[in-house]
């Protein structure tokens, strides 16, 4: 196999060029076969393979610098630079990253994981470049779905006044997760539809330039470029109106049509824009038809596509997506919000059943924030489903355009909590943390899937700024017994007792019942209750606990700081009681890939951990 000499980085360049497009097939080969063991970012990166092997052969990596937007298409550039072994434990705990990571390779130049980066780091590295008088070639690629962000055309707006050379890459394959909406997307299509300028231009460079006086008309040609492009391709035109050169659109598919491009962007000294088409999920059949289910997947069937791990449980986002659908059917006045990601966030049913009432605005949760905003004061009842860690973006938005003027927003905050495979650019452990100090702000996290369907229900129902987070994964189905109506503020009592109390929010109530169980087999008093509110805390509570509870034991998948165990002590300062409290949850780092159980146990999180935790305080104590 041709792949087999493809051990470190730079050996792609002694490769045959006859043998390229070979190459490219096994890659895919490649990537099928393993992500269909691990699961991964497939449709992606099958899409790129081709682009990804012509900028190798056309950059030295690691001198030049290529920096992959959201950075989960980086598949083939990991094989590339000699990461091929790392593959049989891609996202697996103590494994590959999914993502580029300049700690497993000095061609990772940039750690990436959110969209809409990429042109903004690049720039920045192009200013440093030019500061140190060095002559790098610096490459952003970055997806059309990206574009949508505002932070990618903050960063073009500026990049538009370099008098030095970059290169950005528009990889165009229509997608982001789901199909990409929007005016961006539109305004991109009509440039597809023109016909193939830069292969044109290359064919004629190709045929002349060794010509006699091929190189004067090589020359004067360049110098007719804008008003050839105005002809092809007028819509290309806003990009060079930026002050960025436009080339395209190319066939992202093409090696020797992308290597024609790259080495025709060098020759710029300003900001150079390459718009590449390509197909997501391209050679694999499944994959071409199903983009958005292959975008991340879980172990699948080779011959088919089909996933291994046949899901029978309903997880905590088909709760959302059901009591959406059925609060829709209801209320009129109730709209969904989603930043692209429609599937990921369980708004199809709401969608196919709303069109009307369902937005999607593209990747722009800032925009996102303060369009729900917007719904809210024109009498709507805005439902903007979030994942946690993409919500940080809107921090500003949420605080000043919906939080100041206390607006009925709800924010459905999917993935809180630890979240696994993606690692720490998708840990979801800041939200509440980050949405507990703002004023007018109520944050609630349910126990199981039947109080997440009341919390939304009364979400919906209350007037002002809202989050109900919960997390990945299935939603947890016991402790069906204890379903006291959802109060705000109010926290709930699930077995009450003496001496040690947990006090656990959300998810963690599931940990806090094995917890419990362990130390009541070892003749602990052990009581347990659900926080249902992080804010407003209930402080009438946490004050009755200390009547008859020696140890107060607050458990939390978020950070520690400014987290709920804070609130506790807070609390307990202001009222001037002396009790000992103890605060668990995630410690202030970022976690890294793996499953959300050896997660868990790496920060003693887990069941297991937790006890030890409390025992050793009680001997403390002692």
């Amino acid at each position: 196999m041709i792949l087999d000499e493809i051990n470190k980085t730079g050996d792609i360049k002694n490769i045959p060029e006859d043998d390229l497009n070979n190459l490219a097939s096994e890659i895919r080969e490649f990537l099928i076969d393993k992500v269909s063991r691990t699961g991964g970012h497939l449709g992606a990166n099958l899409g790129v393979v081709e682009l990804t092997m012509a900028l190798h052969l056309e950059l030295d990596l690691p001198k030049d610098k290529l920096i992959w937007d959201v950075g989960h298409q980086a598949y083939t550039h990991k094989i590339l630079t000699g990461r091929k072994d790392g593959f049989d434990t891609l996202r697996k705990y103590g494994g590959m990253s999914g993502f580029p990571k300049a700690s497993e390779s000095d061609c990772d130049c940039f750690d990436t994981g959110h969209s809409s980066t990429s042109v903004s780091a690049g720039l920045g590295m192009v200013c440093a470049r030019d500061l140190r008088g060095t002559d790098e070639t610096i490459v952003s690629v970055i997806g059309d779905g990206s574009l949508t962000g505002g932070m990618a055309f903050e960063a073009l707006n500026n990049a538009g006044r370099l008098d030095s050379n970059y290169i950005i890459i528009l990889n165009d394959n229509n997608m982001s997760i789901s199909e990409n909406v929007g005016g961006i997307p539109k305004y991109l299509n009509s440039i597809r539809t023109s016909n193939g300028y830069l292969g044109l231009k290359a064919s004629i460079y190709d045929k002349i330039k060794d010509k006699p006086y091929g190189a004067d008309v090589v020359g004067k040609i360049r110098r007719a470029k804008n008003s050839f492009k105005s002809l092809m391709v007028p819509a290309g035109m806003m990009f060079e109106e930026m002050g960025i050169v436009y080339l395209g659109p190319v066939d992202g598919h093409n090696i020797k049509a992308m290597r024609n491009a790259i080495r025709e962007a060098k020759r710029f000294k300003r900001a150079v824009l390459i718009h590449v088409l390509t197909k997501k999920g391209k050679g694999f059949a499944p994959a071409e038809k199903h983009p958005a289910r292959f975008h991340g997947t879980e172990p699948f069937d080779v011959t088919n596509g089909v996933p291994l791990n046949h899901r029978t449980v309903a997880g905590w986002t088909d709760i959302f997506s059901t009591v959406m659908f059925k609060l829709g059917e209801k209320d009129e006045k109730l709209v969904a919000v989603t930043a692209a990601m429609a599937e990921g966030c369980g708004l199809k049913r709401f969608r196919n059943k709303f069109p009307d009432r369902f937005f999607d605005v593209g990747i722009a949760e800032q925009h996102a924030v303060t369009f729900a905003a917007g719904l809210a004061k024109g009498g709507f009842n805005p439902v903007f489903a979030v994942y946690s860690s993409f919500l940080q973006r809107a921090y500003d938005q949420v605080l000043h355009d919906v939080c100041l003027q206390n607006l009925h927003v709800v924010f459905a905050i999917d993935r809180a909590g630890l979240v696994g495979a993606d690692g720490e650019t998708h840990q979801g452990v800041f939200d509440l943390s980050y949405l507990s100090h703002m004023p007018n702000m109520v944050v609630c996290s349910p126990k199981n899937k039947w109080e997440l369907s009341d919390m939304l229900k009364f979400a919906v129902a209350y007037d002002g700024p809202i989050a109900v987070r919960y997390p990945r994964g299935t939603a947890y189905a016991g402790l069906e017994d204890f379903r006291e109506p959802v109060e705000l503020g109010k926290s709930e009592w699930i077995y009450r007792e003496k001496d040690i109390c947990l006090m656990a929010v959300g998810e963690m109530v599931e940990t806090a019942e094995q917890v419990r169980d362990i130390l009541k087999k070892e003749g602990y008093h052990v009581s347990l209750i659900n926080v249902r509110f992080i804010k407003p805390v209930d402080e009438n509570i946490i004050k009755e606990c200390c009547r008859d509870h020696s140890l107060i034991v607050t458990l939390e998948d978020n950070v520690l700081s400014g987290g709920f165990g804070e609130a506790v002590l807070e609390v307990l300062a202001a009222e001037g009681i002396s009790r000992d409290v103890l605060n668990l949850g995630v410690p202030d780092r970022f976690i890294r890939h793996g499953s959300v159980p050896e997660l868990k146990k790496e920060i003693g999180l887990d069941a297991e951990g937790i006890v030890s935790s409390v025992k050793a305080r009680l001997v403390l104590d002692k």
